[in-house]
């Protein structure tokens, strides 16, 4: 062996082995991300909010306060009901004009009578006439004619709501009801402005059908 040539000494394993890494710097913070997340999603939920909230008393249901008492004593003045208008609304997505049942009480707008700001106010009526029905009112009666009924009814004697019924049914009507439109009637006649005095109501001036009455508590009830 050459006496020139060194000889590679081993590593003492006693002593920790120290290598000449390049160390990366620590990742960002968590929390400034976290944060900003934080805010984006409260933003988004105060902007979709009201907008959910709109778009649902449009097209699904909405409150409504009973003004006056032209339905006594079904309802009673400042009553509050839940009106229900999916079924419209699913009416003209398929392109079909909306008519609600016979006998259900309804929501609409009717141009003829104003509300304190000069708009159309909003009217609560119960649905006695539909679309080809004949309806008459004499002598303080009501008589409607259909397909089922040639001879005509009194709805004011043989329904599920005839005990709630005010009567007299003042005035001298004899109408058949256009398509696309209702007849209706308030349940306290001698006190209801309704299809006596402004005619039919057009399907499109119709809001919903009042559900429920969720107000008075002690006097809340299906409609």
């Amino acid at each position: 062996m050459n006496s020139t040539e060194s000889i590679p000494t081993m590593p003492d394993p006693t002593k920790p082995v120290v290598q000449d890494f390049d160390v990366p710097p620590p990742p960002p913070p968590k929390k400034s991300r976290e944060g900003l997340k934080s805010i984006i999603f409260t933003v988004c939920i105060i902007i979709a909010a009201p907008l959910l909230a709109y778009l649902m008393s449009m097209y699904v249901f909405q409150s409504y306060r009973v003004d006056g008492q032209s339905m006594e004593t079904t309802l009673q003045n400042n009553d509050r009901l839940i009106v229900w208008k999916l079924s419209r609304t699913w009416a003209g997505i398929r392109g079909k004009t909306y008519i609600p049942e016979r006998e259900q009480i309804v929501v609409f707008t009717e141009k003829q009578l104003v509300d304190a700001n000069g708009k159309p106010k909003a009217v609560i009526k119960r649905v006695i006439g539909l679309p080809g029905d004949r309806v008459t009112v004499k002598n303080g009666k009501v008589t409607v004619y259909t397909t089922d009924n040639p001879k005509g009814y009194n709805p004011d004697e043989s329904q599920t709501f005839s005990s709630q019924i005010q009567k007299p049914t003042d005035g001298e009507i004899d109408i058949t009801v256009p398509e696309g439109h209702v007849f209706v009637l308030g349940d306290n006649r001698p006190n209801s402005l309704d299809s006596r005095y402004f005619g039919t109501v057009p399907a499109e001036d119709i809001r919903g059908t009042a559900s429920l009455r969720i107000a008075p508590v002690n006097n809340m009830t299906n409609l």
